[in-house]
C-alpha cells in the first residue's frame, strides 16, 4: 500500500543563518499547520511547493522563538502597570513568543483555582504571544495546591522574604520544606524567590538617594543564606527546585554543589544582573531599583562565567513594571521606591550586547533563552527549530543597533534602566506556530502543562 503523499507545507522559511541544535547553520525549515513540519538543508525543493516562502536576508538570524518564564503582568488588579496586551506585544517585538506569569503584583495573587480562572478570563482574546500561569504557594494554601496543579499552573512560586502581598506571604525554611513534601506527592516544581527575612532585618533599611544604602540594605548575605535553606529543602525532601533571579556571585558554589549532588535544583539570571553594575548606577536614579538589587561589576563576571560552566541554566526578564509615580524619580529615594525592572521587549538585545563583547556566540544566549527556559517550564512543543514543535520563530538581524527610547516600547509604562543606550540586536519579525505575531492579531494561546492540550485564548 502506497503512503498518500504528505501536504505541501504553508510556509518555508530559508535561512543562511540559523540557530538548529545549539549552532548556526544554513536551513530551510517547512511550517504546516502551525508547527514545523521538516528542518532541511537551505536549498531545499520543499519552498517550490509552498504556500509563502520568506528568504532571510544575510545579515539575519533565524532562531526559536524566546521563551520567558519570569515576566509580571499585573492584570487583573494593577493593569494600569502592565496588562496581557501590552505585555505581550511588547513581547512580540522582542522575539518572545511564550510568557509565564508570576503570581504575585496582580490582585487577587494566583493561589487557589478561582484565582486562576480570573487571570484565564482578564487574558482571553488579549495575547498576541502564549501565556502560561505559575501558582503561589505560602503556608496558608497548603491545601489548595494540588487543585492548582491540576487547574493547570506550570509549577509554584514561593518568597522568602516579604514581597509586600499580604495575600502570598513569606515563608519560613520549616515551611518552606513542607511545601516541597506537598509538591514532591506530584513531582511540581517549587520556584523561590531567595532572600533570607533573618538576613534582611539585620542589614540597614534602605533610605535616601545613595543606591551604595540600598545595595547595602540587601546584601548577598540574604541571598546565600536563602539559597542555602532552599539547597537543604530540596535535599531533604527530593523536591524539584528553582531559584529565581540570581544576583549575587557567592550563592553560586551553594548551587553547583548541590547539583554535584544529585539535588533537583536549577537557578536563573536576569539581562539587569549580566549587564549593569552597582559601580555605574547614579544616585538618585531609581530606575535601576530591584529586588535583590544590581551588584558591582566583579558580581556580574561570577554570573557569566556561571552560565559558560551551567551552574546558571537560564536567563529570564524579571519584567516588573509598576506606576510610573511608584519609582519615585521626582525624589530618588532608593528606600520609597518599587523594586522592579521593565525589560521585556529589550531583554535579547540587552542580553546579546554584552555576549556579542564578551564573545559569547548568539546560539548559547538562544539557549539559555529559549531551549531551556521551556524545558523549566515543561514545554516540549517549544525551545527550539525542530520538526514536530510549535512554528514559534523570528528574525534577528545580530548586528544592527538601535537606541532605546522608552516612548517607542509596547510596555505599558515607559521607565526603564535602559533608555538612551545603545544595543545590538533588532528583532524583524517574529511569528507564532507559523503566522506573523504582531499588534493587530491576538492569537495567543492559554498555556497548561500539556502543550497538547492549550487552552485558546
Amino acid at each position: 500500500m502506497t503512503a498518500a503523499p504528505s501536504a505541501p507545507p504553508d510556509l518555508v522559511i530559508l535561512a543562511r543563518r540559523a540557530v538548529i541544535g545549539g549552532r548556526e547553520v544554513p536551513a530551510a525549515v517547512s511550517v504546516r499547520d502551525g508547527r514545523i513540519a521538516a528542518v532541511g538543508p537551505y536549498d531545499t525543493a520543499a519552498a517550490r511547493t509552498a504556500g509563502e516562502v520568506v528568504e532571510v536576508g544575510a545579515d539575519e538570524v533565524v532562531l526559536p522563538g524566546l521563551v520567558d518564564t519570569h515576566v509580571h503582568l499585573n492584570d487583573p488588579g494593577h493593569a494600569d502597570w502592565e496588562g496581557f496586551a501590552s505585555a505581550t506585544r511588547a513581547a512580540a517585538a522582542g522575539g518572545i513568543t511564550t510568557l509565564i506569569d508570576m503570581p504575585v503584583d496582580s490582585v487577587p495573587a494566583t493561589t487557589d483555582v478561582t484565582a486562576l480562572r480570573l487571570k484565564r478570563e482578564a487574558a482571553r482574546g488579549r495575547c498576541h504571544v502564549d501565556v502560561g500561569f505559575w501558582g503561589g504557594a505560602h503556608a496558608g494554601n497548603a491545601g489548595d495546591l494540588a487543585e492548582l496543579h491540576r487547574a493547570g499552573v506550570m509549577g509554584f512560586k514561593c518568597f522568602l522574604a516579604d514581597a509586600g502581598a499580604p495575600d502570598l506571604p513569606p515563608v519560613s525554611p520549616a515551611e518552606l520544606a513542607a511545601l516541597m513534601r506537598t509538591l514532591r506527592e506530584y513531582d511540581a516544581l517549587l520556584l523561590v524567590h531567595a532572600e533570607s527575612e533573618a538576613e534582611l532585618a539585620r542589614a540597614p533599611r534602605a533610605a535616601g538617594r545613595r543606591y551604595a544604602d540600598f545595595l547595602r540594605s540587601r546584601p548577598p548575605s540574604a541571598e546565600e543564606a536563602a539559597v542555602a535553606a532552599v539547597v537543604e529543602a530540596a535535599r531533604l525532601t527530593g523536591a524539584r527546585a528553582h531559584i529565581v533571579h540570581v544576583s549575587a556571585a557567592g550563592s553560586l558554589p551553594l548551587i553547583a554543589a548541590a547539583r554535584r549532588d544529585g539535588v533537583r535544583i536549577t537557578a536563573e539570571t536576569c539581562p539587569h544582573y549580566l549587564t549593569l553594575a552597582a559601580e555605574q548606577i547614579p544616585d538618585g536614579a531609581t530606575e535601576f531599583a530591584c529586588c535583590p538589587p544590581v551588584r558591582e561589576g566583579v558580581n556580574r563576571d561570577g554570573l557569566w562565567a556561571a552560565l559558560g560552566d551551567g551552574t546558571l541554566d537560564v536567563v529570564v526578564s524579571d519584567h516588573s513594571p509598576c506606576a510610573a509615580e511608584l519609582k519615585h524619580r521626582e525624589t530618588g529615594d532608593f528606600g520609597a521606591a518599587w523594586g522592579g525592572v521593565s525589560s521585556l521587549q529589550l531583554a535579547l538585545p540587552v542580553v546579546w550586547t554584552e555576549a556579542r563583547r564578551r564573545g559569547v556566540p548568539l546560539a548559547r544566549v538562544s539557549g539559555w533563552m529559549s531551549e531551556r527556559p521551556a524545558r523549566l517550564a515543561g514545554l516540549t512543543a517549544k525551545g527550539g527549530i525542530v520538526a514536530g514543535r510549535d512554528a514559534d520563530l523570528f528574525v534577528l538581524a545580530p548586528d544592527e543597533t538601535f537606541t532605546v527610547r522608552p516612548e517607542e516600547l509596547h510596555h505599558r509604562q515607559p521607565v526603564t534602566p535602559y533608555a538612551g543606550r545603545r544595543l545590538h540586536g533588532v528583532v524583524r519579525r517574529t511569528w507564532l506556530r507559523g503566522r506573523p505575531a504582531g499588534p493587530a492579531r491576538p492569537a495567543g494561546r492559554l498555556l497548561t502543562p500539556s502543550t497538547d492540550r492549550p487552552e485558546d485564548t
